[in-house]
């Protein structure tokens, strides 16, 4: 048999341990109606739902790992997020969506609704102004109309109006309720019983301590979120 390169050989390592380490979630189905992004908090109290934490420091150049936690469900129509964060600094240059978000104080649900490869980046920096793109890979993604990011409700403990940086440490939090027809390149009715690909970030590519926190760990050599290859599961009761 052909003795694997070297190469070929970090290659099938890195491959095993992210197997061997792949998160794995079960999200709870709630049956609560009418719900509003600034009561998720509560409910996910009263549903009793824990929540996650955001911790994987990948890159070894970017060491600044804030506290990052987060929970999620969903109901018969929606995907519901609550994410609290405490870091040294934060930012919300970013009003309106699909800005680069990113950039800010910012937390994000990666995911693969369809099984298809097809992943959405849902990007929310911490005023809750969102973005929202899809395509197979991170070149050329397109970027949902403002009339489907408008249908993802949000709530942000520090309001929504724009800031400069703030210097000094923050607590947080956002909370969305995601409808399925912002998957905009799909008809998805429900994910009940489903099993799908995702992953949760925290970054702030452009704070006093630039960062990038995974949940489920990305074992390449720069930082990159856009990689499906290391997203974990979730399965949706």
């Amino acid at each position: 048999t052909r003795v694997r390169s070297s190469a070929a050989s970090d290659v099938y390592k890195r491959q095993y341990l992210y197997h061997s380490n792949e998160r794995y979630m079960k999200v709870k189905k709630i049956s609560a109606a009418n719900v509003e992004a600034c009561s998720l908090p509560k409910l996910f109290d009263e549903e009793k739902i824990d929540f996650q934490p955001i911790q994987c420091v990948n890159w070894a150049e970017y060491p600044y790992k804030p506290k990052v936690n987060f929970r999620i469900a969903h109901t018969q129509n929606s995907i519901l997020l609550h994410f609290k964060v405490k870091e040294e600094s934060v930012r919300a240059k970013y009003g309106e969506d699909n800005g680069s978000v990113w950039t800010d104080s910012c937390v994000e649900f990666f995911s693969i609704p369809a099984g298809d490869g097809i992943y959405y980046n849902i990007e929310c920096n911490c005023i809750g102004t969102i973005l929202v793109g899809a395509g197979p890979v991170r070149n050329n993604r397109e970027h949902a109309p403002k009339e489907v990011t408008a249908h993802v409700q949000r709530w942000s403990s520090l309001g929504n109006q724009p800031f400069a940086e703030r210097i000094g440490e923050t607590d947080w939090e956002v909370a969305l309720i995601i409808p399925y027809s912002v998957f905009f390149k799909h008809q998805i009715d429900s994910l009940d019983g489903k099993e799908i690909k995702a992953n949760f970030y925290k970054c702030g590519d452009e704070l006093q301590t630039p960062h990038f926190l995974s949940w489920n760990p990305i074992q390449i050599e720069q930082p990159d979120f856009h990689r499906p290859d290391f997203f974990g599961t979730l399965e949706f009761e």
